[in-house]
């Protein structure tokens, strides 16, 4: 990835996921480090596998409407979160399950996801 890729959030939620290729490596920390002020309110875990964030709504309605978008994104960018829900909270945790860690496609997917929370759920802060 360039610089000029790195700096800008539209330039990830103009791209699309593409499948990694056999022998494709995670991000490493500086990569990753690089990526993650494109999407702030996601946190990568211990291990940076994943990287995660939750959602919070008025209700289970809410939280529905909110994860049917985000599987109509996933089924067109054919990259898959794993998903919790629990009422009013969705917590949605991205990874590229067959390279064992963070590729482009996780960031793509979050600055999607984010634009989707604000476009469904405006006046939302969390």
């Amino acid at each position: 990835m360039s610089n000029a890729d790195t700096n800008d959030v539209s330039s990830l939620k103009e791209k699309h996921c593409v499948p990694c290729e056999i022998g494709t490596q995670p991000f490493d920390l500086e990569t990753i480090q690089g990526l993650l002020p494109m999407v702030p309110k996601w946190k990568p875990d211990n291990e940076l596998k994943k990287i995660v964030r939750s959602f919070r709504f008025k209700d289970f309605v809410e939280s529905m409407r909110f994860i049917n978008k985000v599987a109509e994104l996933a089924e067109e960018e054919g990259h898959h979160p794993d998903i919790f829900v629990s009422y009013n909270y969705v917590k949605i945790c991205l990874t590229t399950h067959n390279i064992g860690g963070l590729s482009e496609n996780d960031f793509i997917m979050a600055a999607k996801i984010d634009e989707a929370f604000t476009t469904i759920m405006p006046t939302q802060t969390k």
